[in-house]
């Protein structure tokens, strides 16, 4: 079973810039693909951005270009850099994992607040 634990979310003025880590614990074998989504209130949980095994990196068009997921496969974490932050980011950031033959896991969330 993975274990997921994000870190890095604050309050924010518009413009500025953040950057998320989700540092994950336990088997790996079976990880597809790592991601992060989000939550602003009253809204649908929505994809922000995944990266796959291979380093294949994917966006929601509203991040694209100013958000950038990477990784470091020795620390076994995820991060998230986000620049140019507007009003509109924020919400409760979860970092998941989806495992083969297992489904997706969620982190337990870090809010990330951006002021105007």
């Amino acid at each position: 079973q993975v274990q997921l634990v994000e870190s890095g979310g604050g309050l924010v003025q518009a413009g500025g810039s953040l950057r998320l880590s989700c540092a994950a614990s336990g088997s790996f074998f079976n990880i597809i693909t790592m991601g992060w989504y989000r939550q602003a209130p009253g809204k649908q949980r929505e994809l922000v951005a995944t990266i796959t095994r291979a380093g294949s990196a994917n966006y929601a068009d509203s991040v694209r270009g100013r958000f950038t997921i990477s990784r470091d496969t020795a620390k076994n974490t995820v991060y998230l850099q986000m620049n140019t932050l507007k009003p509109e980011d924020t919400g409760v950031y979860y970092c998941a994992a989806d495992l083969l033959l297992v489904g997706r896991v969620w982190g337990q969330g870090t809010q990330v607040t951006v002021s105007s």
